[in-house]
């Protein structure tokens, strides 16, 4: 009994054996005032409120997050998605960062190559 109970189980998961990290397929970077503009566009296999793209940050070339930004609701029907943070104030000397998505079920995705400021 308990094999068949191990297995009754899984198939009550399957979200977890089937989650995917989200996928950034592209970064866009302005200036913008005093700081800068981030457009970040992401393709993730959103379910619904159970699973779905939830958010990008900023990192340093060292690993430090520069900023985050927070995605409040699912996009199943919107792939790729696009969206920006503005006025994002960077340490002096920043000539390279890199960006992360994550999603609600605890995926990142592969931290993508540094960028380089268009200066």
């Amino acid at each position: 009994m308990k094999p068949i109970r191990c297995l009754l189980l899984a198939a009550l998961l399957p979200s977890a054996a089937t989650a995917q990290p989200p996928r950034i397929t592209g970064v866009d970077i302005a200036r913008d005032g005093m700081g800068w503009k981030f457009s970040v566009t992401i393709r993730h296999p959103d379910t619904g409120w159970d699973h779905y793209a939830d958010g990008w940050e900023i990192l340093g070339t060292g690993g430090t997050v520069l900023a985050r930004r927070p995605l409040h609701h699912p996009h199943v029907d919107e792939q790729p998605f696009t969206r920006s943070l503005r006025q994002v104030m960077l340490p002096d000397g920043t000539r390279q960062v890199r960006v992360r998505a994550f999603c609600s079920a605890g995926d990142v995705s592969d931290t993508a190559a540094p960028i380089d400021l268009p200066f």
